[in-house]
């Protein structure tokens, strides 16, 4: 299993948070995702991340990926 850290600065409350958590849980590959609102970083696990589609669903979410 990968790991993948993601900075999300624009997280700034619960919402956003459970907005990019929710949008990348549906990317194919995915067994994990956790947003931290403190450090504004996103961690992401599974066996096959496709690093465009995280950075797309949290774009989805309404967020960019730094």
């Amino acid at each position: 299993m990968t790991e993948h850290t993601y900075s999300v600065p624009a997280m700034h409350c619960g919402n956003c948070t459970a907005a990019v958590e929710r949008e990348v849980s549906l990317v194919e590959g995915i067994d994990s995702v956790e947003a931290d609102l403190a450090s504004k970083l996103v961690r992401v696990r599974g066996e096959r991340i496709d690093d465009a589609a995280v950075r797309a669903a949290i774009e989805e979410a309404g967020y960019a990926a730094a």
